[in-house]
């Protein structure tokens, strides 16, 4: 069955991905056995990015959603809207990927309501089936129909945290920053600057990671090091760089920006 507008979702352009390990062979056969994925570890260490580079590989189309604590079931799922006087049914996101065979990714599914994820249940065991009330309608998952999850293990807290009923029912991939060598390969890539420059960046990145116990809630991310790399490369001078994409971005408090300064200082 083809599903209208579904081919906007493809990934056309292979994104770039280095492998860390067993991570792409185990999503594929989990994909092949029709399990759902869980994939854990803290912001900015690639997740997202994992997630398109398997899509396009598997060559299946991609539905993100972004979670939040306003999220409603039918958010997910869809609802009736008022179109030209008429009141017509509209698929909400979910349930789209469901009919067509895509991979639907709920990125930070801890954020989202309790009784909003309760709905992804059905699709997640051997029933893989979504229960539409609003229509009373069960609609069968696509064969190519795949869940995928990911929350940060960091922010974990006893209202933050994924039910054992949810937990369970997934094939669980644990991801962290990749080591100083391929991460500086990374940002040398995605930030566009010379490898010489990246390893400066990693190396701040590892000094900075080393200091959470002094009250930083994340260290600095792969994520955080391209934007500085970025901004670099476009004539802001390296330090100015990384307050502005580095240090800021992770805190407020002064006492802490005034040890990342000093950390900048010693890198750079």
């Amino acid at each position: 069955m083809t599903v209208s507008g579904i081919d906007s979702y493809r990934i056309t352009t292979e994104p770039y991905y280095l492998s860390r390990g067993s991570e792409v062979a185990v999503f594929e056969a989990a994909y092949a056995a029709r399990l759902p994925v869980l994939l854990k570890g803290p912001t900015g260490c690639g997740k997202t990015r994992f997630v398109e580079y398997m899509a396009h590989r598997l060559q299946r189309p991609l539905i993100t959603v972004a979670c939040h604590e306003d999220l409603f079931a039918s958010d997910l799922v869809g609802r009736y809207l008022l179109q030209n006087g008429d009141t017509v049914w509209m698929d909400g996101p979910l349930t789209l990927a469901v009919r067509a065979g895509a991979i639907c990714y709920l990125d930070e599914i801890v954020e989202a309501r309790k009784d909003t994820t309760v709905v992804i249940h059905p699709l997640t065991d051997n029933r893989r089936r979504l229960v539409v009330d609003k229509t009373g309608e069960h609609v069968s998952a696509h064969s190519g129909f795949m869940m995928v999850i990911s929350y940060n293990p960091g922010y974990q807290s006893a209202l933050k945290d994924l039910k054992q009923s949810t937990r369970q029912r997934f094939v669980s991939l644990e991801f962290d920053y990749p080591d100083p060598d391929q991460e500086a390969q990374v940002v040398a890539r995605e930030g566009v600057v010379e490898l010489s420059a990246a390893m400066k960046l990693v190396a701040l990145a590892v000094k900075i990671r080393g200091i959470r116990e002094q009250g930083l809630a994340e260290g600095a991310s792969t994520r955080l090091l391209i934007h500085a790399a970025h901004l670099m490369v476009r004539g802001v001078a390296e330090k100015e760089a990384l307050r502005t994409a580095v240090c800021l971005p992770l805190t407020d408090d002064e006492r802490l920006l005034e040890t990342l300064y000093d950390l900048i200082d010693d890198v750079f």
